[in-house]
């Protein structure tokens, strides 16, 4: 095995956001010298790495280039150049998640028919490549009002995702590859994280149950453990598996699922790297996503996914009509309340709806962590100067 810690070894990190920020806690305390790839000089990562460089991740020679000078790379952004990591992986650079995993998860077609292959269950969908072809197969009744449409490439945090409920929103719809799913009519909306090492030792966290605000497509709340029959969450956890073995990723691979109103459990997507469905993680599990992912990709004894306590997550989002300087008005409030953790992400200039930081709050009883939860949501405000 490498010697990993206090040494030469030197872990590459596609992307400098709050991912790579928090998995930079992990390096630390590990001693594992980092460099970091960011286009924005001001990435949150760039004040804890070893190592920070600025340029465009899709850019194929600054990626190849910054992949040549670290042991191992890994990212926690999708949207980074795939060839450039397969041209490293030709020449033998150890690349987790590998590039044949990123090119079945991120195309959202592409990523919908790779479950229709390997009969993973999912809501129907057909794949559009222009505005105008969805139009023309609303007209001609193949595609039915209301459905969910998703850019297949580059959406985010809600971006790219809308629910068409008359064919007047059709005109807003940008001119780009598509897809368009049927609405399912869901329970709940669920995740489970699932953790893989090159040695093929495969873990699963406990199913986590997500709130979304009814605007902005954005998680408002993470709770752990779901509060869903014990049959449904091993399920859940049981085709979490069977999706990670399709697409034989290393490292962190999160499912984002619907349980419906029979409960059957459809896999809606994916994300390969640590996630917002496991930052509770930090606070309440025994081992964090992002401690097991920086263990993954070195291939490392996997930790425990067990949590030590109930645990919910509430992302702190840029308020509206608030663009500049940023404020976190009242956390002094949130800081007082019982089991409540603030993670700042260091973003300097909040705007409406962007991701900032989050919020955990632990407790014995789930039900008492909701309630915390919902007063920390009342109190704290991101705004502006």
């Amino acid at each position: 095995m490498a010697n990993y810690f206090s040494s030469n070894f030197t872990l590459g990190i596609l992307g400098g956001g709050q991912l790579g920020k928090m998995m930079l806690y992990e390096t630390r305390k590990f001693d594992i010298t980092t460099h970091v790839l960011d286009p924005s000089s001001q990435a949150p990562c760039r004040i804890a790495c070893d190592h920070f460089e600025q340029g465009d991740l899709m850019d194929y020679n600054t990626v190849y280039n910054f992949g040549k000078r670290v042991d191992v790379l890994t990212f926690e952004i999708e949207g980074v150049n795939i060839e450039a990591l397969e041209a490293l992986e030709a020449e033998g650079k150890k690349v987790y998640p590998g590039a044949k995993t990123l090119r079945n998860i991120q195309d959202k077609g592409v990523q919908k028919q790779f479950y229709d292959t390997h009969n993973i269950p999912t809501s129907s969908f057909s794949v559009f490549n222009t505005v105008s072809e969805v139009k023309k197969a609303v007209v001609s009744g193949s595609l039915q009002i209301p459905f969910v449409w998703k850019s297949c490439t580059g959406g985010y945090d809600g971006i790219g995702v809308r629910i068409i409920r008359s064919s007047e929103l059709l005109n807003e719809l940008p001119d780009r590859p598509c897809i368009a799913e049927a609405l399912v009519a869901f329970k709940n909306e669920l995740a489970v994280i699932v953790v893989r090492n090159p040695s093929g030792e495969v873990k699963t966290y406990p199913v986590v149950e997500m709130e979304f605000h009814p605007e902005a497509n954005q998680v408002e709340y993470v709770i752990c453990p779901a509060r869903i029959d014990k049959k449904v969450a091993q399920k859940a956890r049981d085709i979490a598996v069977n999706v990670s073995k399709a697409f034989e990723h290393v490292g962190l691979l999160a499912v984002e699922m619907f349980q419906t109103k029979d409960d059957e459990i459809l896999v809606n997507e994916v994300a390969p790297r640590p996630h917002n469905s496991g930052h509770y993680s930090i606070e309440a599990s025994y081992t964090n996503q992002f401690e097991q992912h920086i263990r993954a990709v070195l291939n490392l004894p996997l930790g425990n996914t067990g949590s030590k306590v109930g645990g919910i997550m509430v992302n702190l989002v840029g308020a509206e009509g608030h663009h500049g300087d940023v404020v976190y008005e009242n956390i002094e409030e949130i800081m007082a309340m019982e089991g409540v953790t603030p993670h700042i992400y260091g973003k300097k200039q909040t705007r409406p709806f962007r991701k900032m930081g989050h919020v955990t709050i632990v407790n014995q009883n789930i039900d008492t962590a909701r309630k915390i939860a919902e007063a920390v949501k009342q109190r704290i405000n991101v705004i502006s100067k």
